[in-house]
């Protein structure tokens, strides 16, 4: 008999505790994943009392997201050994500055085929590389394949169910629909396409020129200025893409 496979949730922020949401609930209906769904979550002291303690017992995010309750097959863990060991599927929602640290730390207990799923936006750099992707990082580092899923969404949006969609960047097509399997609901859309470079550079990229088109709205330019500058935005991230990332195949 196959074991169903398992899925770990490494980060409980703000995003972090929506994808847990969204994966607990999705597993239950899934025949071949376990159903409970470890979330890796950094101890923090909340009201006198431990964090996971308190997503344990309450099944909520006092923290990060609260309001918004989370399934009770969600168990949440500080610790990363239990959220990697004998684990098929790691999904990445943490702070990039931390990432390297948490990957040597989860490295010793991977198990054979697992892969990973990056949600961060960013852009990591390496001394005398320049940037690099997050999920380079990621696959350098743990040596295993790395898939993402990037959107413009706002988490509590997507925890209060409102609808959105996203987009999954994996060159093996197999692993894309066994996430869109995972995040899929029917207020969160999701994509798969190949081209996973080019779904994570539009996810961090997209940010600047969100930047831009507030600031432009802000200063009171007008309509066809903010317009302008979400265009101009677009092309100059698709010149970035080609002029730094154009060998990788998209």
């Amino acid at each position: 008999m196959v074991r169903p496979r398992r899925v770990s949730i490494i980060g409980s922020g703000n995003w972090g505790s929506t994808i847990a949401k969204i994966i607990g609930l999705n597993v239950l209906h899934l025949q071949n994943f376990e159903d409970e769904v470890k979330m890796w979550v950094f101890e923090e002291m909340v009201n006198g009392e431990k964090l996971t303690k308190l997503i344990n017992t309450q099944h909520e995010n006092l923290k990060y997201l609260p309001g918004i309750k989370l399934p009770s097959n969600v168990f949440a863990t500080p610790s990363l050994e239990e959220c990697t060991r004998d684990v098929d599927v790691l999904i990445f929602v943490m702070p990039h500055q931390f990432l390297k640290k948490v990957c040597l730390t989860m490295k010793p207990f991977l198990k054979p085929g697992v892969y990973g799923c990056s949600l961060i936006k960013g852009l990591n750099e390496k001394p005398g590389a320049g940037v690099c992707l997050l999920t380079d990082l990621i696959r350098d580092t743990l040596e295993i394949p790395c898939a993402v899923m990037m959107g413009a969404n706002l988490a509590n949006e997507v925890a209060e169910e409102k609808f959105c969609e996203a987009t999954i960047g994996s060159l093996d097509r197999a692993r894309g629909l066994e996430l869109k399997e995972l995040f899929e609901t029917p207020y969160f859309r999701i994509s798969v396409i190949s081209d996973e470079v080019g779904a994570e550079l539009c996810g961090a990229l997209k940010n600047i020129v969100a930047v831009g088109a507030g600031l432009s709205e802000g200063l009171g330019y007008g309509e066809n200025t903010k317009a302008a500058v979400i265009r101009l935005g677009f092309m100059e991230m698709k010149r970035f893409i080609y002029e730094f990332f154009g060998k990788r195949g998209m």
